[in-house]
């Protein structure tokens, strides 16, 4: 069975790859494009190969200091939803980790977009800040209140949009990432239930995310591997910069990484992959301080300390008729599954009595990594999950 499973994640991935090739964009006429200090719509994008539209859209938000800011979206239809014909309903997607300036949603990056305009959906997502128009900030990596609060605003400003332009949808509303898209999926779940009593999601499905920072964090010092070394290095930059430890850089990492981190992470010129390709270690001892490895020390203490504010598996009270589905493959080592059974055991000793969890080994092979792995049957069971709730076929995802 496991190489059956082996085999089939291989095949799997092959033929997401093999879904995104480069598209020929075709202008859409007549789109409005008012600046103002409300949301408003940037350009469209005829993409005809794949059958849908794409409406990129600026919007108000806040910074990750709660200071106000204009931030960047998305709107994808298929072609399936017309002004004519309303659409099942809406999804807010969240992207899971870039790096590069134009992986984000308004510079093209639309695969999982792409999916679902198959379906008569609507979807919506946040370039969160640190890409789009603020991609000369520094991205708040894995700060999931930040990237949440990009994801509900962009929510928010594309529904009015949508109407504006004259498109209807029936009263279906999801929620979804994995990754770092699950992170701000789960982000997104405790900022509705704090402040919006308005919104409802039919469900929210949140795969491999870090919700419990610290947790990962530890658990990376102990095994002392990472299965993508740039995400580590991203937590360590933004926790730095955005919760003001101002601790210098030669005391968190060492060479090469040292000398490199401007151009290598920061500079937005490069993939996940070739980042991790320059780090050229997956052991943590090779790009940190020894100091940040003795999870006893004052520095590392002062890291957790910031990371435990952010935690989604503590301080907050989930809403217990909130349907949400979890799910982690038990063998990645990029995002580890403690993430998922701390945070399902949060929100079921905390009221949430709609909970789904999904833990269970999916597989992994030395060219597909387990994280990977994963997140192609996490796509393929919220897919027919969403067919079920709206009562339609599930339509074609490869």
């Amino acid at each position: 069975m496991k190489r059956y499973l082996h085999i089939l994640s291989i095949l799997l991935v092959v033929a997401l790859l093999c879904l995104f090739p480069a598209c020929k964009k075709e202008p859409v006429p007549d789109t409005p494009v008012t600046p103002t200090d409300e949301a408003y719509i940037t350009d469209s994008v005829r993409y005809a190969a794949d059958h849908m539209t794409v409406y990129n859209f600026a919007y108000p938000s806040t910074d990750p200091y709660g200071n106000p800011v204009m931030l960047s979206g998305t709107i994808t239809l298929g072609d399936s939803v017309t002004r004519g014909r309303p659409a099942k309903g809406l999804v807010l997607y969240n992207h899971f980790t870039i790096y590069r300036a134009d992986q984000c949603p308004t510079r093209g990056e639309l695969s999982i977009q792409k999916i679902m305009a198959r379906s008569p959906l609507i979807t919506i997502s946040a370039d969160y800040y640190g890409f789009g128009i603020t991609e000369a900030q520094p991205q708040a990596y894995c700060i999931s209140s930040v990237n949440a609060q990009s994801s509900i605003d962009a929510l928010i400003a594309a529904r009015q949009l949508l109407t504006d332009l004259g498109y209807r949808w029936e009263d279906h509303l999801f929620n979804s990432g994995y990754s770092q898209g699950g992170q701000t999926a789960m982000g997104v779940v405790r900022l509705v239930a704090k402040q919006h009593p308005d919104i409802h999601f039919d469900c929210t499905y949140a795969g491999a995310g870090s919700y419990d920072i610290p947790a990962t964090y530890s658990q990376f010092l102990l095994d002392t591997i990472a299965g993508m070394p740039s995400t580590v290095i991203s937590v360590l930059l933004a926790y730095n910069h955005f919760f003001h430890l101002n601790i210098p850089r030669d005391s968190i990492f060492i060479d090469p990484l040292l000398s490199h981190i401007d151009d290598w992470v920061l500079s937005k010129r490069y993939t996940r992959e070739e980042i991790d390709a320059f780090v050229g270690s997956l052991y943590v001892a090779e790009y940190v301080t020894p100091t940040m490895l003795d999870l006893q020390s004052t520095l590392s203490q002062r890291f957790l300390s910031a990371m435990q504010t952010d935690n989604l598996c503590q301080g907050w009270t989930p809403r217990p008729d909130e349907p949400i589905f979890l799910f982690h493959n038990t063998q990645d080592i990029t995002v580890p599954a403690v993430n998922t059974t701390n945070l399902y055991h949060h929100l079921t000793t905390h009221g949430a009595a709609h909970v789904t969890l999904d833990l269970d080994d999916y597989g992994s092979s030395p060219a597909i990594p387990a994280h990977e792995t994963g997140a192609i049957y996490f796509l393929m069971h919220s897919v027919q999950s969403m067919c079920q709730i709206l009562g339609i076929q599930p339509w074609s995802v490869f």
